[in-house]
């Protein structure tokens, strides 16, 4: 009795473990091309049981899938949407430039493009017009995305929670300044209607502005295109004609980076 040893109680895999286990096996696919569970188990240094959960959550997610009658698995198409959604941002100032060139040499004004980041719009690409008037570099400012029309634009395609914390800070640029939530949203509704947004006098006086979206390779809106320019010359009468243009461009970054339409 005083020399029995305890009996081994298998170690629960932590959260993190569980997460590194997952990632390694995506690395192992990625390298052998296919693998059953008992290989993959070999090489994780676990029970066969162990391997087959965390497959069958891969499997969820679309990122694995079993190779018909053979009892293998394989990287899914999950992997491809990832993979498609981070190259389209990558690639995005690099397949914007061209375009930008072309519509800021069309329209005569400042052509941005700007992303989402952390509840404001920040700009990656600048472009000047020929007849703009300012050499205010836009690249790497943040601006509030009630008051711009990029930032209008990344709102009204926003989730559930961005939106909400948008609402939150509504302040006050301009005497034009959208600060009514009811409001805002209503021109929300307009912008995903119509598909492009406006601003008129709402961060600068004198500044208007017009924006359409950029969509990733799933169709999400990954970024926005936008003119600028003073408010004298990019007038309020001219924002369809220019809206019409800057999203011929916008449907053309989008392209680019693997958008092809639903």
């Amino acid at each position: 009795m005083g020399n029995e040893k305890p009996a081994t109680v298998p170690a629960q895999s932590t959260p993190v473990q569980s997460v590194d286990r997952a990632l390694a096996i995506l690395d192992i696919l990625a390298i052998r091309g296919e693998a059953g569970v008992t290989e993959i188990a070999a090489e994780l240094d676990v029970h066969k049981s162990t391997a087959f959960r965390l497959i069958g959550a891969l499997e969820q997610r679309r990122l694995v899938e079993q190779v018909a009658e053979r009892g293998k698995y394989r990287l899914g198409f999950g992997i491809v949407r990832l993979a498609g959604a981070t190259t389209a941002r990558l690639d995005l100032p690099r397949e914007s430039q061209p375009v930008c060139e072309r519509l800021a040499n069309e329209l005569d004004e400042t052509v941005n493009v700007a992303v989402l980041d952390s509840g404001q719009a920040t700009n990656i690409i600048q472009v000047y017009g020929t007849a703009a008037v300012t050499t205010r570099n836009w690249i790497g400012q943040r601006t509030p995305l009630h008051a711009t029309s990029s930032g209008k634009v990344l709102l009204a395609w926003a989730d559930e929670d961005q939106l909400t914390t948008a609402m939150d800070t509504l302040e006050r640029y301009t005497p034009a300044t959208i600060t009514s939530r009811s409001k805002l949203l209503s021109e929300l509704d307009l912008i995903r209607d119509r598909g492009w947004s406006s601003t008129n006098e709402e961060l600068e006086i004198g500044l208007n502005a017009i924006a359409a979206p950029v969509r990733g390779s799933s169709g999400e809106v990954i970024a926005a295109v936008s003119v600028s320019g003073p408010a004298y010359r990019l007038t309020v009468e001219s924002f369809a004609t220019v809206a019409e243009k800057l999203c011929i461009g916008a449907a053309e970054i989008s392209s680019r980076v693997g958008y092809f339409g639903e």
